[in-house]
């Protein structure tokens, strides 16, 4: 059995995930929704959805595309285990989610913005370079940004359910 097999054998089951959608739009019309489907918000259902089919307790909020607003928001999520944001990675004037993050990241893991542009290519073509999708590390809790589009989430989901008990007990200095 490999190290990676064996930490993931011994990480936790179920943990509890913090989930934003950043969308300055969205959030005019719909400011404080209980759900991902009281915002009309496809992407962060799909992240909710797939979180909860593998046994994770999830929170969600509905952002604005500001700096301050995610800090706070970010500030008080950290009694989650993982926190994960939708949205606000574009490179506009107003996408603010990686200036928001980037600079709370104790470590960041690189690997996750590789891996995603590079199967993104595959979908987008060279467009994949516009994308701006971190992860890292803030004082034990694993942190994911991805972008908005429904299909940028479907694939960051994807590598975030496969490995989340894996990165949350690195984390936390476990494994």
């Amino acid at each position: 059995m490999s190290t990676t097999d064996e930490h993931k054998r011994h990480a936790q089951q179920s943990y509890t995930i913090e989930v934003a959608t950043i969308s300055s739009s969205r959030y005019r019309e719909k400011s404080d929704p209980r759900s991902p489907d009281d915002a009309d918000d496809v992407s962060g259902a799909i992240i909710v959805d797939s979180l909860r089919k593998s046994g994770h307790v999830v929170r969600y909020t509905l952002l604005s595309d500001d700096a301050d607003m995610i800090r706070h928001w970010f500030a008080k999520a950290m009694d989650a285990d993982a926190i994960v944001t939708t949205g606000g990675t574009g490179l506009a004037p107003g996408d603010v989610t990686i200036e928001a993050i980037r600079p709370l990241l104790g470590k960041e893991m690189p690997g996750f913005g590789e891996i995603f542009r590079a199967r993104s290519v595959a979908e987008i073509g060279y467009a994949a370079m516009l994308t701006r999708a971190i992860a890292g590390v803030v004082r034990g809790r694993a942190v994911f940004c991805m972008p908005g589009s429904p299909n940028a989430v479907r694939l960051g989901i994807e590598m975030i359910t496969s490995e989340i008990g894996h990165v949350i007990e690195h984390a936390r200095g476990r494994a």
